[in-house]
């Protein structure tokens, strides 16, 4: 079986390295880069939602501070290009802490009209701070990345860029929730209670989580405005953080494989449904609804036996694991 992974692997690498060779339509390749995006920001969502069970709907919030951090300021300071990966970082670290912190005393629903109202607020702020973001008509003329003079001004090389970005991050994902800050997060998740009378400390854990997420989302948004050229609040309203929680509901919770999975088919099937015209969006959201009753753990859940296992471990047995992972941090 694992021989059947490392090959489907494989194929599937060989195939996306492949595909801006045989396919020239700019439109297409364009499309892929935009999957590589969405990619990326499940990836941090699912470190917050996925794993530690914190409901985040804050995503469009986080992914336009990271494109509107770079854009300004490469248009308004004229600073390097490259110099907005690291901006989006560390704007990604102060989303993190400030998010957390609200996390640590709101739950349920609470925390969802949180990080709501987080989203809201940076839009409205874009909007209306028109001497410094340009208000509704945007940030225009955005340069394109470049490294080592070589620049990233089309969407042929800009899909080889994102595409290694997206290995090297899911690369790094994957570790993460294979580890024991993963199985310590998916801990509670099922019942933070328990996991806290085991010794760990559950705040710090969960400003970690929300950290993460955003450092990813904000890495999103760089990536998308240096590949667009031009930004707007419109582009970040409330659907898109919907749209990235389906994604991650759909590929499979918990899951980097189902979040790649996630993005590719809710970025991809609208536009394959295209040619029904005015009923495409319908077909999409019944199909996205079939998904949701009959893979309620995610397409993920057809190609891992585990996967309704996994989702029914019993929380004794989750904090055996996360004391075992622990080590000495842990409360003997």
């Amino acid at each position: 079986m694992k021989k059947v992974k490392i090959a489907l692997m494989a194929l599937a690498m060989a195939l996306l390295i492949a595909f801006p060779l045989f396919d020239s339509n700019l439109y297409h390749q364009q499309l892929m880069n935009q999957v590589f995006v969405n990619i990326i920001v499940v990836m941090g969502l699912n470190f917050i939602t996925g794993l530690t069970g914190q409901m985040n709907l804050g995503t469009a919030g986080i992914f336009a501070l990271g494109a509107y951090g770079s854009a300004l300021t490469c248009t308004k300071l004229g600073t390097p290009v490259w110099l907005g990966f690291p901006i989006a970082i560390v704007i990604g670290f102060l989303i993190g802490r400030g998010l957390g912190y609200p996390s640590l005393r709101v739950k349920g629903v609470y925390l969802s009209l949180t990080t709501i109202g987080f989203s809201e607020v940076v839009r409205l702020i874009l909007t209306n701070a028109i001497d410094f973001t340009g208000g509704s008509q945007g940030v225009q003329n955005i340069p394109f990345l470049n490294l080592f003079g070589f620049e990233f001004n089309t969407p042929f090389k800009i899909y080889y860029l994102y595409f290694a970005l997206t290995i090297i991050m899911a690369i790094a994902a994957a570790r993460i929730v294979s580890s024991k800050w993963g199985r310590v997060f998916k801990a509670i998740r099922d019942n933070s209670d328990a996991v806290e009378a085991c010794g760990i400390d559950v705040a710090n854990l969960k400003i970690l989580a929300f950290t993460m997420a955003a450092v990813y989302g904000c890495i999103g948004g760089f990536l998308y405005t240096h590949m667009m050229g031009y930004i707007n609040p419109t582009a970040f309203n409330q659907d898109l953080s919907v749209n990235y929680l389906v994604m991650m509901m759909i590929g499979g919770i918990g899951s980097v494989t189902g979040n790649i999975l996630g993005a590719v088919m809710v970025t991809l099937l609208p536009e394959i449904l295209r040619f029904m015209q005015n009923y495409y969006w319908l077909i999409f959201s019944i199909i996205t609804l079939i998904f949701a009753v009959f893979l309620p753990y995610g397409i993920v859940s057809l190609f891992k036996k585990s996967e309704r296992q996994e989702r029914h471990f019993d929380i004794f047995h989750s904090i055996k694991k996360a004391r075992e992972i622990w080590g000495g941090r842990i409360a003997k």
